[in-house]
């Protein structure tokens, strides 16, 4: 008996361990497409609507995606392709630049019968979609790109530079034979440094990872991604030359790029929007998938123009993530439900503020009106928080923040969330700057 008791419990623990195990959805179609590069490119796809193409990074394949594609398959059609010499496409002696891996991609997306697509990639599929947006410009709607920096694109000096990226220059016979049959040590290190949490990616996910590569010419084929990042910049320098013009959504984890992925892309693009993943680094999708994934759908959804949300449908993130147009407390949630307060033109944000928070007073650029959605705001003008000037706004309330003029307010016993539309590009000045909390954060 106790035998058959250990033998449940093993096996238990083993299909426990297969279950963490990153997996794509199991109902989608797979195939092996050929390039006219010279590879074999593994690629599966599900569900229907518009075209999503997931592009993933280094030290992960396709299978990373599993959270995305899982949220993205409901109403997209997913195509999630293992880039060349990763996973279970084919591993070339060449072909590592990223304008080829570009053209890898392309092809796989007419073999499967498709055209235009959304874009959404993560550290060197960053790389890759890059390439492919600024080749095939007119077949990308929409961009998303995820803590990575782009050869050749700044600050690319500066990140050279950097200790932690170490890796790229970390490539070749001698290191393929220092990293054979270690190849879990050799990623620990990368997975822990750039990990805000070093629980995440988890073992199991590790362990999966990492015998991927470990497949004859994996650790070739993964190092020549870096080897290739000399002509990567010199054809990115020659792409940037045209910045693209599609929207662009440029995410970094709090710990890892954060705003600095936008500063890269608004080198190369001209609508780039900006987010930052509170409390993640880079492995967005092992550290936080729920917030990540909403934020991609967001972004992706509003690329159908005809929106309408019932107030279930509103996704705020599990935590504070202020951003530009809001007071910068940290507690409030931001939603950006239309055009990007960064940048010029209408948008609109929603608010979601924490009960019994007190903001002083401050001012925005721009010209604003807003409504209370639920619960009772107590909303004031004036240059310092005067309690006797406050009005009481119940949900259905409306009111105005002309340019430049100060305003405070605070809330009760229960949240409050405000709609707020403006015409960008906003800000947030404090009158007192020691009551910006957004500077004593930074301190």
């Amino acid at each position: 008996m106790i035998r058959q008791f250990l033998a449940i419990v093993i096996l238990a623990i083993a299909a426990a361990v297969v279950q963490a195990q990153p997996s794509l959805p199991a109902n989608f179609q797979s195939k092996t497409t050929h390039s006219p590069e010279g590879a074999d490119i593994f690629v599966r796809w599900g569900g229907t609507g518009p075209v999503a193409l997931l592009l993933h990074g280094y030290a992960e394949n396709s299978d990373s995606w599993a959270p995305l594609a899982a949220d993205l398959m409901k109403d997209h059609t997913v195509v999630v392709p293992d880039l060349r010499g990763i996973g279970k496409s084919s591993k070339p002696e060449t072909g590592y630049d990223k304008k080829t891996e570009a053209k890898d991609i392309r092809a796989v997306v007419t073999a499967l019968g498709y055209d235009k697509t959304f874009v959404v990639a993560h550290d060197i599929g960053n790389m890759v979609a890059y390439a492919y947006a600024a080749m095939y410009p007119d077949k990308v709607e929409r961009l998303v790109v995820m803590d990575a920096p782009i050869p050749g694109i700044e600050p690319w000096s500066e990140i050279l530079l950097t200790p932690g990226v170490w890796h790229f220059n970390f490539h070749g016979p001698d290191a393929e034979r220092l990293v054979a049959g270690r190849e879990r040590i050799y990623f620990d290190r990368i997975w822990n440094d750039f990990t805000a949490d070093p629980s995440k990616p988890d073992d199991s996910t590790r362990n999966f990872f990492a015998a991927t590569y470990a497949q004859p010419g994996g650790m070739r084929a993964g190092f020549a991604q870096f080897t290739a990042f000399s002509q990567d910049a010199a054809d990115n320098k020659i792409f940037e030359q045209t910045k693209l013009t599609m929207p662009v959504l440029a995410v970094g984890g709090e710990k890892s790029f954060g705003p600095l992925q936008a500063v890269i892309m608004r080198h190369v693009a001209v609508n780039v929007r900006e987010a930052v993943v509170a409390g993640s680094g880079h492995w967005l999708m092992e550290e936080k998938p729920e917030y990540t994934v909403a934020l991609i759908r967001n972004f992706l959804d509003s690329q159908l123009g005809e929106e309408r949300f019932t107030p279930a449908e509103y996704k705020f993130p599990q935590q504070g993530n202020p951003g530009t147009g809001s007071s910068g407390m940290a507690g409030i949630q931001t939603v950006v439900l239309k055009g990007d307060p960064d940048q010029a033109g209408v948008y609109t944000i929603m608010l979601r503020v924490p009960a019994h928070t007190k903001i002083a007073a401050h001012s925005h650029r721009d010209d604003r009106v807003a409504t209370v959605i639920s619960g009772t705001w107590h909303f004031g003008y004036g240059n310092k928080f005067d309690e006797t000037q406050l009005k009481s706004l119940p949900a259905g309330s409306f009111y105005t923040e002309p340019p430049g003029q100060p305003h405070f307010a605070e809330t009760g016993d229960e949240a409050v969330t405000v709609q707020i539309t403006g015409f960008g590009p906003s800000s947030t000045d404090y009158v007192d700057p020691a009551q910006d909390p957004r500077k004593h954060k930074a301190e």
